[in-house]
């Protein structure tokens, strides 16, 4: 039996727990619950903070990739300016070596018509090179086919390939031109390589579908691509180019990955049907603008 003393602190101790534990337990929960508060907070502040470095990442990943695929053809664009300089350069000696009024004039006129395909050409790689704002509005398909092509900086038809657009010139798309300019300036780009050294035909076509939205097709009669690297072709630093001494034949496997990751964000999607020794065709579907 326990001393008298003790008997009676026992007897009490259930009574003060009785007592206290509520108190406790409720301060204890809103403790809980402040803690949890704060920690959501800065949980979420976090996310948000790392959210905006994805999409900061993602955007320099679309203009490296847009400035390495522009890399790849300033070879062929040196080239092209060479060729353009040559003859107004070759006027200009026999004009000052004759110093005939009338040869001067012809010299002057080439000169101006040179200098403005460079122009064009100089423009053309600046306006691509350029970071895009993220604005989507209507845009016509077929001058930005026109423009991706141009891009390029050279005439096809010195890789014997010809071009064919058949868009109708008021067919419009819902998409941010640059972004769309992109994505073109990467399927032509592929395009070409899969025809080099062979006779060739690029065609870029475009049709509004009965379900709104509108078929941008860009085919080519290349090597093709064959059946088992089809469903690899959109991944990541997935190319079938290999290793190749030409650097406008040279990728890094990210044109198609970004060109899918940017029409996905415009509400589009991307396929593509190839077979080995005829050819691809990239199909590019944009909602209709209104």
């Amino acid at each position: 039996m326990p001393p008298p003393r003790l008997a009676a602190a026992q007897s009490r101790a259930p009574t003060a727990r009785a007592t206290a534990s509520p108190l406790a337990r409720t301060a204890a929960a809103d403790q809980v619950t402040d803690n949890l508060t704060i920690d959501a907070q800065a949980l979420q502040e976090r996310l948000d903070d790392l959210a905006d470095q994805f999409a900061s990442l993602k955007a320099q990943l679309r203009q490296s990739q847009k400035l390495a695929a522009l890399g790849t053809t300033a070879a062929m664009i040196a080239h092209e300016l060479n060729n353009l300089l040559t003859p107004v350069v070759a006027y200009c000696r026999e004009a000052l070596d004759r110093g005939e009024v009338g040869l001067m004039r012809t010299a002057l006129a080439k000169t101006l018509d040179r200098t403005a395909a460079m122009r064009q050409m100089v423009d053309r790689v600046i306006g691509l090179a350029r970071q895009s704002d993220t604005v989507i509005r209507a845009v016509q398909v077929r001058p930005l086919a026109e423009e991706a092509v141009g891009c390029l900086g050279r005439d096809l038809g010195k890789d014997n390939i010809s071009v064919n657009v058949q868009i109708d010139p008021a067919l419009a798309c819902r998409a941010n031109e640059n972004q769309l300019l992109q994505v073109l300036f990467n399927l032509i780009t592929n395009a070409r390589q899969a025809m080099l050294g062979r006779r060739g035909r690029l065609t870029v076509d475009a049709a509004a579908r009965p379900d709104g939205f509108v078929e941008i097709n860009v085919r080519d009669t290349g090597c093709g691509i064959p059946a088992q690297h089809l469903v690899d072709i959109f991944d990541p630093f997935f190319s079938t180019k290999g290793n190749t001494d030409r650097p406008d034949q040279r990728g890094l496997g990210l044109g198609l990955a970004i060109s899918r990751d940017i029409v996905e964000e415009l509400g589009g999607r991307i396929e593509v049907g190839s077979e080995v020794g005829v050819g691809s065709t990239f199909t590019i579907m944009l909602p209709q603008a209104e």
